[in-house]
């Protein structure tokens, strides 16, 4: 039964209306925060990391491709196991339709894994993904972005997540890594985010912020219980 309030096209009008007001605030403040985003300043990257790619070894700078900007999805993947994460796997069905159109803008997007290309490979196969994405298990790339921690990282206290310290409850965490490369061949990282700063990457869930019941996640032991594998439900 709907709790919400039955009102005329004119009421319903009349609210809407409000509400357009906050929503194009809001738009505002978004296009304002997005272009401070644009001006953070930049850290050069002093290790061009070798990844293990369907095309062969191949270091952070060649994963550019032909453009100057490279975005990087950290996608939970653990070298012991069976399948992705279900909730990277989410995020990274939005992908594929979109690789085209960020390289018409000077933009390559990736995914990197802490496990073996040929598990990245049968698990891409199963979800039918075309999209760019490459191991890391070879290199020390996911620990030194703050995705991937060592037992003693996670108990230490130490280890940073989300540009906050304390204990690590999993091995593996979710994150996006914005890189620059210059004309001389030097690569800057611009930018990181993680947990939240996620979801202006998931076509899903900004869908499901329009509709009246929203994420519906409210009463889950997690919010993410009802998640599957797309081929799973």
């Amino acid at each position: 039964m709907t709790t919400a309030a039955i009102v005329s096209r004119d009421e319903w009008l009349e609210s809407r209306k409000a509400l357009l007001a906050q929503e194009k605030e809001f738009t505002r403040q978004r296009d304002a925060l997005s272009k401070m985003r644009q001006q953070l300043p930049w850290v050069e990257v002093s290790e061009d990391y070798l990844f293990d790619t369907n095309d062969g070894p191949m270091p952070l700078s060649q994963l550019f491709g032909e453009h100057s900007q490279l975005v990087v999805y950290h996608f939970m993947y653990g070298p012991e196991w069976d399948v992705g994460c279900k909730s990277c796997s989410f995020w990274a069905d939005n992908y594929n339709g979109v690789v085209a159109h960020l390289a018409a803008r000077d933009v390559s997007l990736i995914a990197v894994s802490r496990t073996s290309l040929d598990n990245i490979n049968s698990f891409s196969k199963r979800m039918n993904w075309s999209f760019p994405w490459v191991s890391s298990l070879n290199n020390q790339f996911n620990f030194d972005y703050n995705v991937s921690f060592t037992e003693g990282d996670r108990t230490s206290g130490h280890a940073s997540y989300n540009y906050k310290a304390g204990p690590i409850g999993m091995d593996e965490l979710p994150g996006v890594s914005v890189f620059s490369k210059d004309e001389a061949g030097l690569l800057y990282h611009s930018y990181s985010t993680y947990s939240r700063g996620l979801d202006l990457m998931n076509t899903a869930y900004n869908i499901l912020d329009l509709v009246p019941k929203g994420r519906d996640e409210q009463n889950l032991d997690n919010t993410m219980a009802w998640l599957r594998l797309h081929d799973s439900y």
